[in-house]
Order: C-alpha cells, then sequence, then structure tokens
C-alpha cells in the first residue's frame, strides 16, 4: 500500500494531484516580493529554488529567506530545492557545499520537505534523509534530464531507485522530442503506480508538448505539479490558476 506524505495541511499521495509554485528570485526584495505576490493565490506548496539565488552561498542569508517565506506562507509546506546545473539548475556548486547547505537546512528546521537529486553518491543521500528525518522534514529524490526523455524502463529504473534510497517522494522530469516520449513518460508513471510504489511520485515531461502530463496526474499517478505564478522555474509550467481549474475539472469527471 502506498504511503502518504502529510505535510501541514497538505496530504500529498491520494486524491488530487497537489500544485507546488515555485519562487525564483535573483534578490532578497524579489524573493520576499514573488512570496507576498503567493498569499492570494491558490496552490498547495511552496518551493523556493535556492539556486537562482545571487547569494545562495551564504548559508545565513538563505536561512533568513526560509525564515521570511515561513513568516508570509505560515500554512504553506515549503520544498528547500537547490537545482544543479546539470540536473537544470542555475548554479554550479561543488558537492561538498551542495551537501553542506542542504545539511544545514535540514538542522535549521525551516523547511518541510528538502529536495536532493538522486545522482549524489548514495552514501551522501542516506545521511541527508536520515539528518531530515531527524528534523521532521520529508525528502523528495530527484532526477532531471532537460535533453531527452529515456527509455520507459529507464524512467520506471530511477523511481524505483530514489525510493529504494528511502526518498519520502520519487520526482523525475525529462524533456519530449516528440508526442512518443509524452506518452513514454506517462505510461512509465502508469506502470510505476500500479505495480511499485511505495510512495507518492512526481513525473513530468516538460515543455509544451509536455503540458498534459502536468495536468493528468491523478489519471497517470503523478502527485505534485508545478505551476508558475509571476516566472517558471522549468519551460511548460502553466500559470496556477489556470492549472487549478484543469484539475479541478478532471477530478470532477473521474
Amino acid at each position: 500500500m502506498k504511503e502518504i506524505v502529510a505535510v501541514k495541511n497538505v496530504v500529498i499521495g491520494e486524491g488530487k494531484p497537489k500544485i507546488c509554485v515555485p519562487i525564483v528570485g535573483k534578490d532578497i526584495s524579489q524573493i520576499i516580493e514573488e512570496t507576498n505576490f503567493l498569499k492570494n493565490l491558490d496552490f498547495d506548496i511552496v518551493e523556493w529554488r535556492a539556486d537562482f539565488f545571487d547569494n545562495v552561498t551564504n548559508i545565513d542569508k538563505v536561512k533568513e529567506i526560509l525564515n521570511n517565506i515561513k513568516i508570509i506562507l505560515p500554512c504553506k509546506p515549503i520544498i528547500f530545492t537547490f537545482r544543479s546545473v546539470k540536473e537544470g539548475g542555475e548554479k554550479e556548486v561543488s558537492t561538498e557545499f551542495y551537501i553542506k547547505l542542504n545539511k544545514s537546512i535540514a538542522r535549521a528546521k525551516l523547511v518541510d520537505i528538502i529536495d536532493i537529486e538522486l545522482f549524489n553518491t548514495e552514501k551522501d543521500i542516506k545521511e541527508l534523509i536520515k539528518l531530515a528525518h531527524e528534523n521532521n522534514a520529508a525528502v523528495i529524490i530527484s532526477n532531471h534530464d532537460f535533453n531527452k526523455t529515456p527509455e520507459k524502463e529507464e524512467i520506471i529504473s530511477r523511481l524505483r531507485k530514489a525510493q529504494e534510497l528511502g526518498g519520502d517522494i520519487a520526482k523525475i522530469a525529462v524533456m519530449p522530442n516528440c508526442s512518443e516520449d509524452v506518452i513514454i513518460l506517462l505510461d512509465a508513471t502508469r506502470i510505476m503506480r500500479e505495480k511499485y510504489a511505495n510512495v507518492p511520485i512526481i513525473t513530468m515531461s516538460m515543455a509544451g508538448k509536455g503540458i498534459v502530463s502536468r495536468i493528468s496526474g491523478e489519471i497517470f499517478g503523478s502527485d505534485i505539479t508545478f505551476g508558475a505564478a509571476k516566472k517558471v522555474s522549468a519551460p511548460g509550467q502553466i500559470a496556477i490558476s489556470d492549472l487549478r481549474k484543469i484539475i479541478e475539472l478532471l477530478h470532477n469527471n473521474l
């Protein structure tokens, strides 16, 4: 039986896909402005993409921003994500700093979920998961391919690996180069849900071709979808208001 992840008032892993919105400001003032803009929007989870922040190597400043996000959006679960360049992120940092940053954020108890990339060492991933759990944070283990869509079996394999490593949520995002690629991602999601998943999963096919994957999670098995407020953090994100309407429409007709 698939486990759920309950964070604040949000239950991930059952019912409609939860809508997550990214914050992608480059400095403190932009981040605070974006966060305030979100206060009256209809979404479930907020993700701070810290790799967009110009001063991300100053961990004290990172904690200061997280504290502000928490004050402005006290009821929303917060995902902390530093996306590496090799996975489509904005900044290159050493592996050592990546691990140090995520461990520091876990210890600070300022977030509800931490995103850890799958292609770190197994030892580092397991240490980060253990530390996150000790500080009451869940972990997404994620993987992104901005160039192509892997074979169906490979998509399933990566999701299963994320689950086997102890991730509370397994995530993969891929780039479609044709409509068949979108079908591959959707069917991999279905198979993962029906045969292997014991944790919530997040899957998406990016860019315009993949938009159907962002709205059909309840049908195929993806438990979180990412929508845009002011700025997108990945190609193909839909405005939150449109995303909510479509998800409700699909849900009401299932």
